[in-house]
């Protein structure tokens, strides 16, 4: 089995390339999808954050945007919700992997991989990427994004040129959704992995 790293800063479209991938047959383990399980109602980690973070727990779930603006900024109010939620994500993980246990290659899709140093457990490391003009006006464009969260997530994350030296593959999200198609295409081909439509 073939372990995929899908990484690239905000905006540059890692969820549009591993649905891509996860319609071609790759199952994909979405990192951030999976904090937002265990953040939600009933998750497994409202409790501590409720208790370590108050008043960023509402109706029995996180509130994103409330636990965002306590650890934004804050490092070591960061490192504090990266030691609850880390494990966590860790255990989901390996859930995943013993699930799909016979697929040929797995996809985690793992916004902070470079950050956190996680890369070397992986065989392939792919990068989402798109100039920087087309990343900032996706981003603006979230409800609820304002140029000092921009700026205040810009500074947690590698450059972006550093990650695309730093990986096995870039893919181009600049264009037009058959084109990036057609990158992910080549990649699957590359490592024999067929592409299934």
């Amino acid at each position: 089995m073939k372990t995929l790293a899908l990484t690239g800063s905000i905006g540059m479209g890692k969820s549009t390339v591993a649905a891509m991938f996860a319609a071609r047959g790759i199952p994909v383990f979405d990192a951030d999808a999976t904090v937002r399980l265990l953040q939600g109602p009933g998750g497994a980690l409202v409790e501590r954050i409720c208790v370590r973070f108050p008043g960023t727990v509402h109706e029995g779930a996180v509130d994103r945007t409330a636990l965002a603006a306590a650890v934004l900024g804050k490092p070591d109010e960061l490192s504090a919700l990266e030691a609850i939620v880390h494990p966590a994500v860790h255990h989901e993980r390996t859930r995943f992997i013993m699930k799909h246990g016979n697929a040929p290659a797995l996809l985690f899709d793992i916004p902070l991989l470079f950050e956190t140093g996680g890369e070397a457990v992986f065989d392939h490391v792919i990068t989402v990427s798109a100039p920087a003009s087309i990343q900032r006006e996706r981003v603006l464009a979230r409800p609820g994004m304002s140029e000092a969260n921009f700026a205040a997530i810009l500074e947690r994350q590698l450059p972006d040129a550093d990650k695309r030296a730093r990986s096995e593959f870039v893919i181009d999200t600049s264009g037009p959704l058959a084109r990036t198609k057609l990158q992910v295409d080549a990649i699957l081909a590359g490592l024999g992995l067929a592409p299934r439509a």
